[in-house]
This record gives structure tokens, C-alpha cells and sequence, in this order.
């Protein structure tokens, strides 16, 4: 499914070509990407980036596109460590003064733009965090993976932001609904079977993020 006939199927399904409502189309495609990226794991939104740890700064940036993070490695001395996940707390307990530095060896979540590493980097290390991101929208991109191998979850779910909008009565809204969760199972399933069932490393997780 391209973009063009996702935009026809959503007004075909609630007869609403309003110019305000169809203006907000692709504002409820983009929430409807979101909400499914941020419910699944999905093998073809994983990436992964090389960085610099700044000699001092317990922090790291994560990408523009970041969603979650799968897994966060420091390379010293040709050897790459993978850090251990932990609460920000535990890091903070563990490192109560940042001045305290050597080769990082746990990470935490900190906020949607900073990743937390304890002790702080005593050297500028070589990084490499391997990610889930969010990729190029449907409505940028004319087609997507998503659009073409789980068309359903998508169209429901713009269908149902279109209807939220629209604040339609409760019994329909009910029915696009249970239609987007039961096509969201699939996508969920998909991942689940495709994802990496060994998480013998504790960095398995995943933060939706909101910006």
C-alpha cells in the first residue's frame, strides 16, 4: 500500500472530505506509525551508530531517529565491552560524584536524548549502540515496509486517529479499535518471532520514547 491509496482508504472508510480533516491526514498516519513502532520490536527498524564518549561527560547522545536501545558497546585498547543496563539510580548510587572515571561499563536510559554511562568515560572510547529507530514516514516516503508487509495495521490505525479527531460515536469507534488491535497482534507476533529470543544480556529492553 503507497500513501496515496492509504490517504483514499482512510476517507473511503470515514467519508470525510472536509479540507481540515484531509489537512490532518498525514498527522494521523504519522501517530499511527508511532504507536505500532512503539509496540513492536521489528528486525527492520534495528540500526546501529558509532560515537565518541567525551573524556569527563558521563553522557551520550542518542540518534534522531532513536526509539529504543537494544544494546551499547565500548571498544579500548581493539576490545569491545558491552555495558550492563541498569536503572539510572543504580548508576548514580553506584557513581555518586561524575568525576569519578574509568572504562564505562554500565548505561541507563537518562531522557529521551541522553544516555547515562557510569563510571564516566576516563577517555574519549569508541562507542557503538545497536538501536531500533523510527523510520521515514509513509507520508515522506510514498511506500514503506510497514505499508506493504502490515498495510492493515496501518490503515486501521490512522482510521482510528482519523475517528478519535473526528469524535464519532463510541460503538463505531469501538469497532476500528478491536479491527487495529487485532491487526497490531500480527505486526507484535511478527517481531516476537524474528527478534532475538536470547536476552542473556541484561541491556534487553526497550523505553518507547516521546517527543
Amino acid at each position: 500500500m503507497n500513501y496515496a491509496t492509504l490517504v483514499s482508504q482512510i476517507q473511503q472508510y470515514l467519508q470525510n472530505d472536509e479540507s481540515t480533516f484531509v489537512a490532518q491526514i498525514p498527522t494521523f498516519v504519522q501517530l499511527a506509525e508511532r504507536k505500532i513502532y512503539d509496540a513492536a520490536q521489528l528486525p527492520v527498524t534495528r540500526k546501529n551508530v558509532t560515537a565518541t564518549a567525551t573524556l569527563g561527560s558521563p553522557n551520550l547522545g542518542v540518534p534522531d531517529d532513536f526509539n529504543s536501545i537494544y544494546e551499547l558497546a565500548v571498544t579500548s585498547s581493539g576490545n569491545q565491552t558491552f555495558l550492563i543496563n541498569k536503572d539510572v539510580s543504580f548508576i548514580r548510587e553506584m557513581y555518586p560524584a561524575s568525576t569519578t572515571q574509568g572504562l564505562p561499563l554500565y548505561y541507563a536510559l537518562m531522557d529521551n536524548r541522553n544516555i547515562l554511562m557510569g563510571p564516566t568515560p576516563d577517555a574519549a572510547y569508541s562507542m557503538e549502540m545497536h538501536y531500533f529507530a523510527y523510520p521515514t514516514s509513509i507520508v515522506s516516503a510514498s511506500t514503506t515496509w510497514l505499508g506493504d508487509r502490515f498495510e492493515n495495521a496501518l490503515l486501521f490505525g490512522s482510521i482510528l486517529q482519523g475517528y478519535i479527531n473526528m469524535k464519532g460515536d463510541a460503538d463505531m469507534l469501538n469497532v476500528y479499535k478491536a479491527a487495529y488491535d487485532d491487526a497490531l497482534q500480527d505486526v507484535i507476533m511478527f517481531s516476537q518471532g524474528k527478534s532475538r529470543s536470547d536476552t542473556y544480556r541484561s541491556g534487553q529492553f526497550r523505553v518507547p520514547v516521546t517527543r
